[in-house]
């Protein structure tokens, strides 16, 4: 009995003593490095960090509150064969930021990666300009989340009243509803941010199941037909060009798989981060896709009348499928609460990524007083100003909702934009310099590197233009497409801010290429032994 707990007790100390020294190692790191020392707590696990990726993704919530623009660019078909198309080539994109998280595991993310692979002739500005790109992408996620849930608050409004007309000022309320709720959790509520993230995923998890059942079963042979679903292109879009049609219509599949950077940012809130990030990023986009894609031949299949739901007055295509489909009010209220809780942990983790993001921006003088939102609250162990900066502006970007019943596709699309813009500005700096500026870390891809970066280059350069296109034709001021006016206000308004402060008083982010050999090579305070 003594002896069973002297070896119980040997244990523990030896479990101990081993995080300790994983903590020890990564504190090294980032301050030998990368230049910063360790502020925030790690205590994340992958699970944890993974749930987390998983919700801020949530693939098939995502594509249900934004199918109404995938559906009119060819319909079931285009929307099924798009996702498998985007979830390609942004495969590529998430091993391509894997691989630069696992050399350079930092809370910033592309900003630092860009910083770094442009090499430090044009490292500062790239970087400046990749993290401001990021930044903004993030505060529109935030808006575009943000509206995917009044949305669906005010959908099962209706739903319940009938005689009630919809208008947008209803779903701003809603918007700052659910904004200011999830920014009081992310800030209270940072020591249990790893077990709400767990919670969220089996409740997610949870949710696509009872939907897709639902779906199936409940509506009786009155499904969808097969050929529906899978062969029959409907443009309801104007372009009367199927290729232009199906193209502008991934933009739904994006929207759903395009957050790979997003556990980049809690690089420095997890164990071993070069190892277990790059992981996370990778079954992030294998479990969005499936998810995803069963979701949507549950959903495809149980539509009956795709005239009323391109003209459903609630506004929200998914709650008439689901009217649909159950054939009664009820029905179509539960699922969509269903989906409204799987959504709401979403904007949680998009104001903890968006949060961070600003916050590493700030702690490197990038950022408006940089002094003020760097500060990390001692009372709740996060960067709990630029949290709060994250939700303020994304108050504002709310305000647009009211003045463009369009600026939902504007908000999505400048994100997608947004976003991969900043990806490039990473990837792009890596391939010019022969992929040769930054020490590998665990998970490299060496001379598949090559293909990895260059089709994810393309990717990107494709996309980026065709959605700035309208997204109806013949355009109108009432349904245009504001991705270009937006994207372009946001870049002008970095170039004035870089003229303004980056130019004179931001260095960017550092990184030490001899100490990252070193600590590659287990010379630098623990021996390469221990730290596999």
């Amino acid at each position: 009995m003594a002896a069973n707990k002297g070896v119980n007790m040997h244990a523990h100390s030896s479990s101990v003593a081993t995080s300790s020294l994983s903590v020890d190692k990564d504190a090294l790191k980032l301050e030998t490095a990368l230049g910063h020392k360790q502020q925030l707590r790690r205590n994340f696990g992958l699970f944890s960090l993974t749930s987390l990726g998983f919700i801020i993704a949530n693939a098939w919530a995502a594509t249900g509150g934004t199918i109404v623009i995938a559906i009119y660019n060819g319909g079931p078909m285009a929307v099924l064969y798009g996702l498998i198309l985007v979830t390609i080539f942004y495969t590529f994109i998430s091993a391509s930021l894997a691989e630069l998280v696992s050399a350079i595991p930092s809370a910033g993310g592309v900003y630092h990666w860009a910083s770094v692979t442009a090499g430090p002739k044009y490292g500062r500005v790239v970087g400046f300009y990749a993290g401001w790109l990021n930044m903004c992408g993030w505060l529109l996620s935030a808006s575009s989340i943000s509206s995917i849930l009044g949305n669906e608050l005010v959908a099962m409004y209706l739903l319940r009243n009938p005689g009630v007309e919809w208008h947008s000022w209803q779903v701003f309320i809603a918007f700052q509803l659910v904004n200011w709720t999830c920014c009081c959790i992310v800030i209270f509520g940072n020591r249990y941010l790893p077990l709400v993230n767990k919670i969220a995923l089996w409740l997610s998890l949870i949710g696509l199941v009872v939907s897709i059942l639902v779906l199936a079963i409940m509506p009786r042979g009155r499904h969808a037909s097969n050929a529906f679903v899978w062969t029959e292109f409907t443009d309801f879009s104007g372009w009367n060009n199927d290729g232009l049609c199906f193209m502008l219509g991934l933009i739904n599949a994006a929207f759903a798989v395009g957050t790979p950077d997003c556990q980049s940012h809690l690089s420095e809130e997890i164990n071993e981060p070069e190892k277990n990030v790059p992981k996370g990023i990778m079954l992030q986009i294998g479990t969005s896709f499936v998810t995803a894609f069963a979701y949507l031949i549950a959903l495809f299949y149980s539509i009956n009348d795709i005239e009323a739901v391109l003209n459903t007055s609630f506004k929200f295509p998914t709650a008439e499928i689901y009217l649909q489909a159950t054939g009664s009010t009820k029905g179509a209220v539960a699922l969509t609460a269903i989906l409204f809780l799987a959504t709401f942990p979403t904007l949680i983790g998009t104001l903890v990524t968006g949060g961070r993001t600003f916050w590493a921006l700030s702690r490197d003088d990038a950022a408006p007083f940089p002094k003020f939102f760097s500060k990390i609250s001692p009372t709740f162990d996060s960067p709990l100003r630029a949290t709060l900066a994250v939700s303020s502006v994304t108050t504002c970007l709310g305000c647009i909702y009211v003045g463009s019943t369009t600026a939902f596709q504007a908000l999505i699309g400048s994100y997608i934009v947004l976003s991969t813009l900043s990806y490039a500005a990473a990837i792009l700096p890596h391939v010019l310099t022969g992929r040769k500026t930054i020490v590998p870390g665990p998970f490299h891809l060496g001379a598949w590197g090559w293909f990895f970066n260059i089709s994810s280059l393309l990717y990107i350069g494709v996309t980026v233009v065709l959605f700035c296109f309208p997204f109806v034709y013949p355009e109108t001021a009432q349904n245009m497409n504001y991705t270009s006016v937006i994207t372009g206000g946001l870049v002008i308004f970095i170039t004035v801010w870089w003229f303004v402060r980056g130019r004179k008083e931001y260095q960017g982010p550092k990184y030490f290429k001899e100490a990252a050999e070193e600590l590659a090579d287990g010379v630098i305070g623990i021996p390469r032994k221990m730290s596999a």
